[in-house]
C-alpha cells in the first residue's frame, strides 16, 4: 500500500504524539478511509523509520522504597539432582549417601569407579521406545535376580516396578543401580 506524503506526515505526527499502533490504525481508517491490519500498520511505521514511544510507567521507577522486596532465590541445598531423587526413591538417606559416595570428579574418566564391597551384578537397560508418561525408561536386574522396570518422569521422579510387592533392593545394589543408570543416561545424552 502506498501512502501520500500528507498521509505519511500524519502517521509520523501521531507516532510522535505517543499514539500506539491500534490508535494509528483507527485514525487511518477514520480520517483517510484506509483499512489496514495491525501488522500492516506495524510494517508502515517500520518502513517510515519511526519509533513507538513506550507508555509512561505507572509507578515512579526511581523510588525504590515503594518497590516490593525481591523474592529470595532458591537455596542450593533445596534443589535436588537426579541422584538425590533416586536415593530418596529407593530408600537411602542423605547421610548414608554423603559417606559412601565421592564426587564424580574424583574418579578418572577412563576408569569406572570400583563397585562397593558386597555389591552384586546389577544390569540396567534403557528402552529404545520410552514408556508413556516418562522421559526415559528401561529395565533393571538386581544381584538377587529380581528384575523390574524403571521410568523417570519430566520432574526427575524415578518409578520402580518389580514383580514383588514392597521389594527393597539391597543398599549395595541401589548404589550400583544409581551409578549404572547415571552412566547409561550420560551415554545417551541425558
Amino acid at each position: 500500500m502506498t501512502l501520500s506524503p500528507e498521509q505519511k506526515q500524519a502517521v509520523a505526527s501521531w507516532i510522535a504524539a505517543g499514539d500506539n499502533l491500534s490508535a494509528v490504525q483507527k485514525k487511518l481508517s477514520e480520517q483517510f478511509k484506509l483499512s489496514l491490519t495491525y501488522m500492516d500498520v506495524r510494517f508502515l511505521v517500520d518502513d517510515l523509520g519511526l519509533e513507538l514511544k513506550n507508555a509512561a510507567p505507572k509507578a515512579d521507577a526511581s523510588d525504590v522504597t515503594k518497590a516490593p522486596p525481591p523474592k529470595p532465590a532458591a537455596q542450593a541445598g533445596e534443589k535436588k539432582g537426579l541422584m538425590d531423587k533416586l536415593k530418596e526413591k529407593v530408600g537411602l538417606g542423605q547421610e548414608e549417601a554423603d559417606e559412601d559416595f565421592a564426587p564424580e570428579e574424583d574418579f578418572p574418566e577412563e576408569a569406572p569407579p570400583p563397585a562397593p564391597a558386597g555389591a552384586g551384578n546389577v544390569t540396567v537397560d534403557v528402552d529404545r521406545i520410552v514408556r508413556p508418561g516418562a522421559v526415559v525408561s528401561g529395565s533393571v536386574t538386581f544381584s538377587d535376580g529380581t528384575s523390574g522396570k524403571w521410568a523417570m518422569d519430566q520432574y526427575g521422579r524415578l518409578m520402580l516396578e518389580t514383580g514383588k510387592k514392597g521389594y527393597q533392593p539391597p543398599a549395595a545394589d541401589v548404589q550400583a543401580f544409581q551409578r549404572e543408570l547415571s552412566r547409561q543416561l550420560q551415554r545417551q545424552g541425558y
